[in-house]
């Protein structure tokens, strides 16, 4: 399969079909034992050096160090990317975490620490998002305020995971069903089985 640039999978299945693997393969974290995996016309993982900073990763774990504020935090990344120290408060306005941003991430809610994780994948200004369940511990108004970095509008190619697959298939240009690690379908979303995804689940 395929993924156009500026498109959106969806990827359903239940907990332990592969969605999470699928995403660390393409994110460059693992290897897959079989098969080809190309991620911007690169490779991989003969070329993953050459991807992994046009990738953001929005993993369950928000990858933020707990002891450090969420300025501290995004500051580190952006001097591993390059980036200027301005992209980072301009990454905090727009999550909406300007003034909670000198406080330990421990201490945060852990609606505002995914709205730093938000932030954090994409301080870089990447070309792939790779999201697992990215809505996760969000109210409508943070989802809101991340909707324009990793929603449909951000305008980048984006591979998502769902708990919910019906929010899943109103995202999507392109959907995969993943079963015990296989493909159990791949489908445009206004082509998708009902009883095929029932099954996924079940």
């Amino acid at each position: 399969m395929q993924v156009p640039a500026g498109a959106t999978l969806a990827v359903l299945g239940r907990n332990g079909a592969g969605k999470s693997t699928l995403l660390r393969i393409l994110a460059t974290l693992l290897r897959p034992h079989a098969g080809e995996v190309t991620v911007l016309g690169e490779r991989l993982p003969a070329r993953a050096w050459a991807v992994r900073g046009r990738i953001g990763l929005l993993a369950h774990e928000p990858l933020l160090y707990r002891d450090l504020s969420g300025r501290e935090n995004l500051g580190y990344h952006a001097r591993l990317h390059g980036v200027p120290p301005a992209r980072v408060e301009q990454v905090l306005d727009a999550v909406g975490m300007r003034e909670r941003a000198d406080e330990p991430v421990r201490q945060l809610s852990r609606g505002m620490v995914q709205r730093l994780a938000v932030g954090r994948t994409v301080l870089h200004c990447p070309s792939v998002l790779l999201l697992d369940e990215p809505l996760a511990n969000l109210d409508p108004a943070a989802t809101g305020l991340v909707a324009p970095l990793i929603g449909r509008d951000s305008g980048l190619t984006r591979v998502i995971t769902s708990h919910d697959p019906r929010a899943a298939l109103a995202e999507a240009d392109l959907v995969l069903g993943l079963a015990g690690g296989r493909a159990a379908f791949v489908s445009a979303p206004d082509q998708v089985d009902p009883a095929a995804v029932e099954r996924l689940y079940a």
